[in-house]
């Protein structure tokens, strides 16, 4: 019983050894392997968690405890399914619901603060740097007043119009912090 326990523990560091760096290819290669059971809890991390808790707590109670092998295998089991079921509540389920995407719609720019980085004269087109998330974006940008805006200026996003931004010049009083 003692080798199953070793046997586990070691599988179950060796997978997160290798999923660590391995990570994402090996967890999409392993992710569909058990679709056909169609249990949303069986993900390859719960798994290997319950696996490895299984070996490491049957070792302990082996070695430390006066059990019977079949109660320490039982409460090894009981152990293993708790913590996989902590694993998943905790952690799987609430990355599998994180958002991950850099996309955005060009409407979500309407009301965004950016600035010019290629002057907008008052008939034609330049670019306007807005922040957006971590990042910024470029986008082609004309005067909504029709007025010149050097490169450098303060701009805000007025609307939108067939994938140009039409902004107008940010007036700042002294004092306010934007």
């Amino acid at each position: 019983m003692e080798t199953l326990y070793w046997s586990c523990l070691a599988g179950g560091v060796i997978f997160a050894v290798v999923s660590v760096v391995l990570g994402d290819i090996l967890s999409h290669a392993l992710d569909g392997l058990l679709d056909f059971l169609s249990v949303d809890v069986l993900k390859p991390m719960v798994i290997a968690t319950a696996v490895t808790v299984f070996g490491g707590a049957g070792i302990l109670l082996l070695r430390y405890t006066s059990l019977h092998q079949g109660l320490s295998a039982l409460i090894a089991g009981i152990g293993a399914v708790a913590m996989a079921g902590v694993v998943y509540v905790a952690y799987v389920r609430p990355m599998e619901n994180s958002e991950n995407s850099t996309g955005y719609s060009i409407r979500e720019l309407e009301g965004r603060i950016g600035e010019v980085t290629i002057p907008i004269p008052p008939e034609g087109f330049g670019e306007v740097m807005v922040r957006l998330g971590a990042g910024n974006t470029l986008h082609i940008a004309s005067s909504l007043e029709r007025l010149p805006l050097p490169a450098g200026t303060r701009v805000v996003v007025v609307d939108v119009l067939d994938g140009v931004l039409r902004v107008t010049g940010l007036e700042e009083r002294k004092g306010d912090v934007v």
